[in-house]
């Protein structure tokens, strides 16, 4: 790996910079509470070659959904359900408005009059 590619990573969401105790700081969180939602599989962190932690800034934003929602009252269970349950509607939206946009450009609108 040269240092052009250590460096890519600085803008990738997805890579796993972040150890637990990190990501405990970063969230105002605990540990156990990132284990829970591990359990859940609302996130899923991967594992340095010594088997520790590592989350993504990604799965760092979808532990902090998790935590208001926590925080307001709902259970961790419900909380990481709700998450998913936001997520396939925010793909399903995003695919119908693709549906949409293609029909508009094979069917384009013609002016009444």
């Amino acid at each position: 790996m040269t240092a052009d590619d250590s460096f890519g990573r600085l803008d990738d969401d997805d890579y796993p910079a972040y150890t637990m105790g990190r990501a405990t700081e970063i969230l105002g969180t605990t540990q156990g509470f990132l284990r829970a939602i591990g359990e859940a599989r609302l996130i899923t962190p991967l594992r340095s070659e010594g088997g520790h932690r590592r989350y993504s800034r990604y799965q760092l934003r979808i532990a902090a959904r998790a935590r208001e929602l926590v925080d307001q009252g709902t259970p961790i269970e419900a909380a990481c359900r709700i998450i998913i349950l936001e997520d396939q509607l925010e793909e399903a939206q995003r695919i119908n408005a693709e549906y949409r946009a293609a029909a508009e450009s094979e069917n384009p609108k013609t002016p009444s009059g």
